[in-house]
């Protein structure tokens, strides 16, 4: 199982009141599935994503990624854990502006060490399956707002990560971009063997999924 939650819940104190943010979820997702999780606004989302992120640990429950469970890592493991197993694709794609196309992908290599041959090739392989070939050496003010997205999520996959988290990846694209955007997260899930977990308000979105929840008052329940 590459993302495991067993009843986790995560409380904040506001002077003497408690906000219970997330309320005993639980969810597993493994290898090649891409999960979807629909709710308003203040409903949960965003601090599920934190802890499955391993940016915000729980109060309680258990987190697994892979076999690694995030209450147990010190600092430091947590963020060679974030920089090697998760992959990120944000609302905004979040391009280093001064990198082009190529190096915006190879920056995560450098920051977990060099840049080999082998990264480059893989860097240009993951571009050229998501139709960004004549784009190597572009800036991003360079780049649609679609082609900025592939390049983000070709990113995402660059540390071949094994969890992939979509923070409504949408939210910037029209609705052609959106389709197509979300189809390419699908795909490369499946053809990599990733696990994945998409935030959306997008409803129109959930036909790629393979499964759906809904968060609401902090509380997860499959659709």
């Amino acid at each position: 199982m590459t993302l495991s939650m067993k009843n986790v819940s995560k409380v904040y104190k506001e002077g003497e009141s408690q906000i219970i943010a997330l309320d005993q979820v639980s969810m597993e997702v493994s290898s090649g599935e891409f999960v979807a999780i629909i709710g308003p606004s203040g409903s949960g989302k965003s601090t599920f994503l934190s802890i499955a992120g391993a940016l915000l640990k729980p109060s309680q429950g258990e987190v697994k990624i892979g076999n690694k469970n995030i209450a147990t890592l010190k600092d430091k493991e947590l963020s060679h854990l974030r920089l090697q197993e998760i992959g990120f694709i944000l609302q905004t794609s979040n391009l280093m502006p001064y990198l082009n196309v190529l190096d915006n992908l190879l920056l995560l290599k450098k920051m977990s060490g060099k840049v080999t041959k082998q990264d480059e090739a893989f860097a240009k392989e993951l571009l050229t399956g998501l139709g960004l070939t004549s784009k190597f050496k572009k800036f991003p003010n360079e780049l649609s707002g679609g082609e900025r997205q592939r390049v983000a999520i070709a990113r995402s996959f660059m540390n071949d990560s094994s969890l992939i988290l979509a923070d409504e990846p949408t939210a910037s694209l029209d609705t052609n971009r959106a389709h197509a955007v979300v189809s390419l997260i699908s795909k490369e899930v499946k053809a990599r063997g990733k696990a994945a977990v998409m935030v959306t308000h997008d409803e129109r979105m959930l036909a790629y999924c393979d499964r759906v929840y809904r968060m609401e008052d902090g509380k997860l329940t499959l659709q």
